[in-house]
């Protein structure tokens, strides 16, 4: 009997190991889709400014093949005769500093990057922006795996501004599910203070699960 449950147990280990085996290699089929994507040779060099105020903004040096390949959005300026294509420069006004400038591209040449919960939420607005999906889909899924009662709040008010439901879905689980102790909390005060709208539809959430 016993041995017959030590079965059980290995072919269930078994199970979930070739499962995590099959999710890695889709996430690796994925990057290694999205950087042999073929790349025109008629695009020359750019270079790419974050649009803050330093009175010498750091030149963050690319190509017009990768970016665009990358990102639809960025093609579309390289590919007509807007100022960027003439000029061979790109003010990207969205971006207030120049690491996140350096971390947008580097990904859009490498499909890596080294996420934390800042970084990834303003990955993931300028991934929508620019419509680079790869990116949008990593952001989202460290957002959402790095989910706990910390940030929990924080996180939905940010996903829920820019309307990532994923996000918005797996925080307000987390949320419902722990109402009891973020009320007691400094974020549940600052919410409450800020945004009485979106508290009140989190419990919504709320109610709705406990009468289901």
């Amino acid at each position: 009997m016993r041995s017959c449950m030590s079965c059980q147990t290995m072919n269930s280990k078994f199970q979930d190991l070739e499962a995590k085996v099959e999710q890695y290699k889709e996430v690796l089929s994925a990057k290694l889709a999205f950087l042999t994507m073929p790349q025109p040779a008629s695009f020359s060099d750019v270079v790419l400014f974050a649009d803050n105020d330093d009175e010498y903004p750091v030149p963050v040096p690319a190509h017009k093949a990768i970016l665009a390949n990358r990102s639809p959005v960025l093609r579309a300026m390289l590919d007509n005769e807007m100022k960027e294509s003439l000029s061979g420069t790109i003010k990207i006004g969205d971006v207030s500093y120049d690491v996140l400038l350096r971390a947008f591209v580097n990904y859009l040449y490498t499909a890596e990057v080294c996420l934390d919960q800042k970084l990834a939420c303003e990955l993931l607005v300028m991934s929508e922006k620019y419509e680079v999906q790869h990116l949008k889909d990593f952001c989202q899924k460290f957002l959402v795996s790095n989910l706990n009662l910390d940030n929990s709040l924080s996180t939905y008010t940010f996903a829920h501004q820019h309307n990532f439901k994923p996000i918005i879905d797996a925080a307000l689980t987390l949320i419902t599910a722990s109402m009891d102790k973020l009320a007691s909390r400094d974020e549940y005060t600052e919410l409450k203070e800020r945004d009485p709208r979106l508290l009140l539809e989190i419990y919504e959430a709320y109610f709705s699960k406990r009468a289901n």
